[in-house]
């Protein structure tokens, strides 16, 4: 079972949905970056379960304990052990689903393939488990702030309703201001109100998340099987729920032609930079310095009160099902930090692996 990415600076993440806990182990992180609970803490709240209409109204505090790695307020170069405690499950309204998989969900799957399988939540299959992804992005992300590198993430559609917002200063802003955590605060309120109506009529919409890195230098990723974009398409398509995943135009590239899209060279103050950004600033694999673009497809939540059709495994017979309990009317506001957390893990082990940041002590 794979749960552990990355090579200089990995994460393995561990816990189920209603298990005891989640979390993640963080290697590879150097010496002596200044950190605390509270730096992840406040990046936990961003995908914290019950706080708007948007949202699952599962309860939980999602309050982080550090275990591991951090001496005198200062990473030591151990792993580093984050651990986020389960207080608010309900396992009985998974019980019906124990020979029933859900339409859309990985229970069949799971089932197919492990035989014993917590289908409670959704086991380790549940969105939860990205409180991972969060912990160590959080760590990745004050890390590469010591090289001025900023990631900023937003829901930039929800159905077919779109985002016009894309300075990176007013999307930062911008996004801390409203539920749907997007830049554009005319379409989040559109967005909020599709979302809003789905969630009454029983149902769910999916959406799509932008995710921009500023600061990133030329020279990241390999140029075969270890390039900077198949990278971070391999950790954002392991998120759970996301069908898709872009860099730069993505699918457009498929409609244009080459001198509408290529992205030519300049010269300013002795820097080199590219006129236009569609490659998302990575060309052959590799980081040119421009500015790193990615967007993920989110599907809608499966978990609908709608009935729908499944089969019984265990009288092997059609049945339907009605599936209660707490769940996102749309996944892509909680997912814009997950995605944001993703990106900085595969960005913080690149500038390890490729020389600008010392993999074992940052005061050397």
């Amino acid at each position: 079972m794979g749960n552990t990415i990355g090579k200089m600076f990995s994460v393995t993440s561990f816990g189920s949905s209603h298990g005891k806990a989640v979390g993640a182990v963080i290697d590879g992180c150097p010496a002596n970056l200044e950190l605390s609970s509270e730096d992840i803490q406040k990046e936990l709240d961003k995908r914290k379960p019950g706080t708007s209409g948007v949202t699952t109204p599962r309860k939980e505090e999602d309050e982080v304990q550090i275990l591991s790695g951090i001496f005198e307020g200062k990473t030591d170069g151990t792993p580093i052990t984050g651990i986020v405690y389960n207080n608010n499950q309900h396992s009985k309204d998974y019980s019906m689903f124990k020979n029933t998989p859900r339409p859309s969900h990985g229970d069949y799957g799971w089932m197919s393939k492990y035989g014993n399988y917590d289908y409670n939540g959704g086991g380790r299959g549940s969105g939860r488990i990205t409180i991972g992804h969060v912990i160590a992005g959080a760590i990745a992300k004050k890390l590469l702030k010591t090289k001025n590198i900023e990631i900023v993430s937003q829901v930039v559609q929800i159905g077919d309703i779109m985002a016009h917002s894309n300075d990176f200063d007013t999307v930062k802003e911008n996004v801390e201001k409203n539920s749907v955590r997007c830049g554009d605060l005319e379409a989040a309120k559109a967005m909020e109100e599709l979302i809003l109506a789905k969630k009454q009529e029983g149902d769910s919409i999916g959406g799509i998340v932008e995710t921009v890195a500023v600061g990133v230098p030329a020279g990241l990723g390999e140029p075969v099987f270890e390039r900077l974009d198949g990278d971070l398409a391999r950790i954002l398509m392991n998120i759970n729920a996301v069908k898709g995943v872009e860099i730069g135009f993505g699918f457009d590239v498929a409609t244009s032609s080459a001198s509408e899209i290529n992205d030519e060279y300049y010269i300013e103050d002795n820097e080199i930079y590219t006129s236009t950004n569609s490659s998302g600033g990575i060309i052959g694999g590799i980081s040119n310095g421009m500015s790193i673009i990615s967007r993920i497809a989110v599907k809608p939540t499966p978990s609908i009160s709608k009935c729908q059709k499944t089969v019984n495994l265990e009288k092997m017979e059609a049945e339907e099902i009605s599936i209660q309990g707490r769940h996102d009317p749309c996944i892509c506001p909680r997912a814009t930090i997950v995605a944001q957390s993703s990106v900085a893990i595969v960005l913080a082990d690149h500038m390890i692996r490729s020389g600008y940041i010392h993999p074992s002590n940052l005061e050397i």
